[in-house]
């Protein structure tokens, strides 16, 4: 299992290197003005501030972390944050919002792939960023504001939200749940943040657990200290433990086969934490590669098939609004090759190292891993997302 998995990352002695993409060189901007490869197709499933076609659900501004979740009747639930308010300012008559009006929505296919319903899960929160899926079917929204919280979310919209402050009070910008242990762990997007695991008292109960920080030694080993006050009532949760592990800008985060994902902003880096063997090793570093294909590392996901790591690229940089992929290959599939997988074009999104400039935010998989989704957080202002659809590709041998 574990050659044929993502936990081929355990043996991480090199990091990616610039490559080939699995499915080919990138074709021309279709009509959504992607760049996608052969045999791949795009369509908008929302817009911002626009209803969600086939409902009268007027879709949120800023999309940003995403997931879905599984329905009985073979269809599934896209959760989507709201990052409102923003920092940046953007011209003309945008509406950017106020301090609680981000949150969360939720977009309702059925089997065939059709749009059935939209609706909100969250409101009355600010700035919700990223986030995480749990397997007890819950969305973890995450405020990425000072003393901001994680809610717990139902994708169906039929329980109310409800706020975990026992995973800390600080800048919160993604989660990810061992499917084994039950354990979170969170990233905090700082330029002096830290890396956090929550130990629930019972799994699947988050109302109460210890919050540690983590401490990465040199050679890769992490050992993990209680904070002694999550609610920050004095200082804040990253200062508590002085030799806590600072990290640039702590974004993407995700659990895949024994391994969390983190991706650091600030230094454009992708590390793997072993948690089996309490290590952490760097799977993606630009620094040594010329002319590195992927900056500014933002959301990312796995497919549970390929063991492809999927990466969102935040806004930095000249040639900003990329999709990138990160593949295993070779006779043990311990090559690691870093590619694009998809391009936004166009005006759309903004200009680059301008304020209105967008970002790629919100990469998941349908539960069948038949369709991707993405979002470019401020195409026209207020944001899209988008479906592709195309030939995904298994597990090898």
């Amino acid at each position: 299992m574990l050659a044929f998995g993502p936990s081929f990352w355990e043996s991480l002695a090199r990091p990616a290197k610039r490559g080939r993409s699995p499915y080919g060189r990138l074709g021309a901007p279709d009509a959504n003005d992607l760049r996608l490869p052969d045999g791949f197709s795009s369509r908008i499933v929302a817009r911002g501030g626009q209803p969600v076609e086939g409902t009268s659900y007027d879709w949120h501004i800023f999309s940003d972390g995403a997931s879905t979740f599984p329905r009985k009747d073979g269809g599934w639930v896209l959760v989507s944050n709201s990052e409102t308010p923003t920092p940046v300012d953007l011209p003309g008559e945008i509406p950017i919002g106020a301090p609680g009006e981000g949150g969360a929505s939720a977009i309702r296919f059925a089997p065939s792939g059709e749009i059935a319903d939209a609706y909100r899960i969250l409101s009355g929160t600010s700035s919700n960023c990223a986030g995480g899926a749990t397997p007890w079917r819950t969305w973890l929204s995450c405020e990425e504001i000072d003393r901001g919280q994680v809610w717990e979310c139902d994708p169906d919209g039929e329980k109310e939200a409800k706020p975990r402050p026992a995973l800390g009070l600080f800048k919160h910008e993604a989660v990810c749940v061992d499917r084994k242990t039950g354990f979170l762990y969170l990233s905090e997007d700082e330029g002096d943040g830290c890396l956090y695991r929550f130990r629930p008292r019972e799994r699947g109960d988050l109302r109460r657990g210890k919050l540690e920080v983590a401490t990465v030694a040199v050679r890769g080993e992490v050992s993990w200290n209680a904070v002694p006050d999550p609610a920050a009532e004095q200082t804040p949760t990253r200062e508590q433990v002085p030799d806590a592990t600072r990290f640039e800008r702590g974004e993407g985060i995700w659990f895949d086969e024994g391994i969390v994902y983190l991706a650091t902003t600030g230094d454009s880096t992708i590390r793997g934490y072993d948690t089996r063997l309490r290590r952490m090793r760097r799977i993606y570093d630009p620094k040594l590669i010329e002319n590195p294909p992927l900056t500014d590392v933002d959301n990312v996901t796995v497919s549970r098939r390929s063991g492809d790591l999927f990466v969102c690229e935040d806004n930095g940089g000249e040639d900003p609004f990329d999709l990138a992929i990160i593949t295993p290959g070779g006779p043990r599939r311990q090559i690691r090759r870093v590619a694009r997988f998809a391009k936004l074009t166009g005006p759309r999104h903004g200009e680059p190292d301008s304020e209105a400039v967008s970002e790629v935010t919100g990469v998941c998989f349908n539960p069948q891993e038949t369709r991707i989704y993405f979002s470019s957080q401020r195409a026209f202002g207020v944001g899209e997302i988008y479906e592709v659809r195309g030939p995904f590709r298994g597990r090898r041998s």
